[in-house]
């Protein structure tokens, strides 16, 4: 049971996030902060120096990639803090998949949105010219048409990637 504990947590941390992301389109600091400081003092007293290390590499190998983007301005700070201290809470493994589901589910849902607005068009020439451009020579390169920018919050798909994530990991454990 003790095992669960860090999965219930986290799942946790997200629906909150996921509520307050849905409601007011911000993660606030004083939900992402206090499991992402508390969560390699908790793993330290319990689990000694290894399981404190690990639960900082979960959270920074679980920022990095939101943290690029966020300096990008493709995401928020508080999507970064979320999925930082999901990892410090499971794990890299778990959270680095969590946040591939959540992000590859977020796409998938900005497609859709995109195709039922009318701009799925102008979206696939454009990555399209994204990838021949730097391929054919100066003169033959077309310039990227305007697209309106949309704005997505992540919370939602933090939670559903997540759960799909601990979900298979428990399949893969056996426990399912």
């Amino acid at each position: 049971m003790t095992e669960a504990i860090p999965s219930l947590v986290a799942l946790a941390l997200a629906a909150a996030a996921a509520f307050t992301d849905w409601r007011t389109g911000l993660i606030p600091n004083r939900l992402t902060v206090p499991p992402l400081a508390l969560a390699p003092v908790i793993y330290f007293f319990l689990g000694g120096v290894p399981a404190a290390v690990a639960s900082v590499l979960g959270a920074v190998l679980c920022g990095a990639v939101p943290y690029v983007l966020f300096r990008r301005d493709a995401i928020g700070g508080g999507d970064v803090k979320l999925l930082a201290a999901i990892g410090a809470i499971v794990g890299a493994g778990v959270g680095l998949e969590g946040e591939l589901f959540a992000f590859a589910l977020a796409a998938a849902w900005a497609l859709v949105v995109c195709a039922a607005r009318g701009g799925l068009g102008p979206l696939l020439r454009n990555t399209l010219r994204l990838v021949v451009n730097p391929l054919v020579p100066a003169h033959r390169r077309r310039p990227l048409l305007h697209h309106p920018m949309m704005s997505l919050r992540l919370g939602v798909f933090v939670l559903i990637g997540l759960g799909a994530s601990l979900g298979l990991d428990r399949l893969a454990a056996g426990q399912g």
